[in-house]
């Protein structure tokens, strides 16, 4: 089974994503399952940094009461030009000194003092690397006080790039060949891509489309001609949307939801300090636990059926093959008795056309040397007639010899000499190859 098609099967839950989006908090709620992604609801919470954090607090916390998701503790979405995020290659790392290496090479990724910087990282799912998202920790504190105030239980701080990684791979499969997508965003062009030369760019841009389109083509190395997306164009579009619900411009928060609801399929990349991290109430893991055990149950008794079935299978037929064999040993027999049987048979028939042909030889060879013409040596081959004799005709007999459609190429093989009552001969003659044509 391919990674794609596992981590399908593995795509069951609900959360909550909160995306602070300039002075709005953009909520979404999904629900996700092999089969699709629905989204039970969404809430803007405007002016939030105004606004007494109770009350936006209470907005949010009727919002989960109507869809009865109380219980959820939600992943936060900082805003990517607060935050510095970097691409680790660490080839030939091992699991167990990843965190070694990652810390080793933090204080150069960041301006920031040691004190200051808040970093939270995970290894990207293709395995290519780690993704390594910084902040100034003034700037998480901040934020986690403003939830803490407004009463809203949050299970992670997270970063785009490593949302939108794990969001795209949950359900469907990035674009292969590398792809750059943009969405707008309160800071300006937001820009996420992947290719060979960079597994992962995230970078925000305040340019004209087509300018920032042409300084990320070539961070990525792609060409010209590959087309700019959307970031919707990365995701799996939802199967069922509240009525009424624009989606436009909600594609990043709709994929931290989706990471909330699969967290055991997305980046562990978390800048919210641990001793603040709440959870989800672990009894709604229950029904998904039960449908995996089920589900896991019956692959097993598939794939044990599946070989039970391969077993007898294979023992039927070699069953039949011990059976058959006998048989198809005797037939291999009769069909050698039968070749040689042909085969002696092709012999009498060709030794019959040879002796024909022999006999139609020696009559031709009469009709043509009529008196006064006698033979008084005469060798018959497969391939030529020899002749010796006298004769009164001379040179005719090599003439009459050639009209023949028994013979071909006649000469003297000695030169003629005179004798009593006329000359004496030596011819040699080609005989047509007719018995082996016909014997084809």
């Amino acid at each position: 089974m391919k990674a794609g098609e596992w981590r399908r099967w593995l795509a069951a839950g609900t959360g909550v994503g909160i995306e602070v989006h300039g002075d709005r908090l953009e909520v979404m709620l999904v629900r996700v399952r092999p089969w699709g992604v629905e989204v039970a609801g969404a809430l803007a919470i405007e002016r939030f940094r105004e606004r007494p954090a109770a009350e936006w607090g209470a907005e949010y916390a009727a919002f989960l009461r109507r869809h009865g998701a109380a219980h959820l503790a939600a992943v936060v979405l900082l805003p990517r030009h607060e935050l510095i995020v970097r691409h680790l290659s660490l080839p030939g790392v091992s699991a167990k000194d990843l965190a070694a290496a990652v810390q080793f090479q933090l204080d150069g990724l960041h301006p920031y003092a040691e004190e200051e910087a808040v970093h939270g990282w995970a290894r990207t799912l293709d395995g290519s690397g780690v993704l390594v998202a910084m902040a100034r920790a003034e700037l998480i504190d901040r934020y986690a006080a403003w939830f803490a105030e407004a009463g809203i239980r949050v299970a992670a701080f997270t970063f785009s790039a490593a949302v939108l990684h794990a969001a795209a791979r949950i359900l469907t499969t990035p674009p292969e060949g590398g792809f750059l997508a943009f969405e707008e965003g309160p800071a300006g062009l937001e820009a996420y891509g992947e290719s060979a030369a960079r597994p992962v760019f995230s970078a925000v841009f305040d340019l004209e489309p087509e300018r920032a389109a042409a300084l990320a083509r070539a961070e990525l190395r792609l060409g010209e001609e590959s087309a700019v997306r959307r970031l919707w164009d990365l995701l799996p579009l939802p199967v069922a949307v509240p009525e009424g619900l624009d989606l436009g411009g909600r594609a990043l928060v709709y994929a931290t939801a989706m990471t909330a609801a699969c967290p055991w399929l997305a980046l562990k990349a978390n800048l919210l300090p641990e001793e603040l991290r709440a959870s989800s109430s672990r009894a709604i893991y229950i029904p998904t636990l039960v449908l995996a055990v089920l589900l896991a149950g019956s692959l097993a008794v598939l794939v044990a059926y599946g070989r039970i079935e391969d077993r007898r299978y294979l023992a039927a037929l070699e069953q039949e093959i011990a059976r058959w064999t006998p048989e198809a040993a005797q037939v291999r027999e009769l069909e050698t008795k039968l070749e040689e049987l042909r085969a002696r048979r092709r012999e009498i028939y060709e030794f019959r056309l040879r002796a024909r042909a022999d006999l139609d030889a020696l009559l031709e060879l009469t009709r043509l040397l009529e008196p006064p013409t006698w033979l008084t040596s005469l060798q018959l081959s497969r391939s030529a007639v020899q002749l010796a004799g006298e004769t009164t005709r001379g040179p005719e007999l090599v003439e009459l010899l050639d009209r023949s459609p028994l013979f071909r190429a006649s000469q003297f093989t000695t030169p003629m000499t005179r004798v009593t009552g006329g000359e004496s001969f030596a011819i040699r003659a080609e005989r047509e190859a007719l018995v082996l044509e016909k014997a084809q």
